[in-house]
């Protein structure tokens, strides 16, 4: 039984951390081909992209459906996905930039540091928590921005970098939407944390040590 269970407590660890070179590939291709990028350069950045965000579905679902859910996992699933974060959305900025569309760069650039601020924020205001032993689990502001980035930051890639053969074309208004919905999600889930953890840096700053 227990060499079950470690077979698949593997497994799911494989499909958390086997997310961090997929990550890399994405950037890489994207930065390193040529402008447009080919058939075949998209296909792999934007292959490697969709299948780290499937397995970011997959490791959680099989965690709980195999019954190996772990502290390991919970604290190595929002660490890649911020690793996914830091990767992709900076190689989108460039991507707008190069290609001359200066208003998408800037909106762009402004939801990268939406989700870098969130995340700074949310752990500044987790480590206080945790002096007043606060619940510091995730909650449904963090899996919400998950559900609204993950399509945002594909369906982004698709516009910028898909050639132009490709028969599939996305509205402009459609990749501008999802794009201010996970910035509008990342301000909501600051202000969620905030409210959360807001008594016990109240406490903390009124304390007198």
């Amino acid at each position: 039984m227990n060499r079950r269970r470690d077979w698949r407590f593997a497994f799911v660890q494989i499909l958390t951390f086997g997310r961090v070179p997929l990550i890399f590939v994405f950037p890489a291709v994207a930065l390193a081909a040529g402008r447009p990028l080919s058939g075949v350069a998209f296909g792999v950045a934007f292959g490697t992209m969709l299948a780290s965000a499937l397995t970011d579905l997959l490791d959680g679902y099989f965690a709980r459906k195999l019954g190996v859910a772990s502290r390991l996992g919970a604290y190595a699933d929002p660490l890649t996905d911020k690793v996914f974060y830091l990767t992709s959305l900076p190689t989108l900025v460039y991507l707008a930039g190069v290609q001359g569309e200066r208003g998408h760069a800037g909106l762009l650039l402004v939801m990268t540091i939406f989700f870098l601020l969130r995340d700074q924020w949310v752990s500044f205001m987790r480590s206080i928590g945790a002096l007043y032993q606060s619940d510091a689990r995730a909650n449904w502001s963090g899996k919400a921005r998950t559900l609204v980035a993950f399509p945002a930051i594909c369906v982004a890639f698709y516009h910028l970098g898909a050639p132009a053969s490709w028969p599939l074309t996305i509205p402009v208004a459609l990749v501008w939407g999802l794009e201010i919905a996970s910035i509008g999600i990342n301000a909501i889930s600051i202000w969620v944390y905030t409210r959360h953890y807001g008594p016990a840096l109240l406490k903390e700053m009124s304390s007198d040590h």
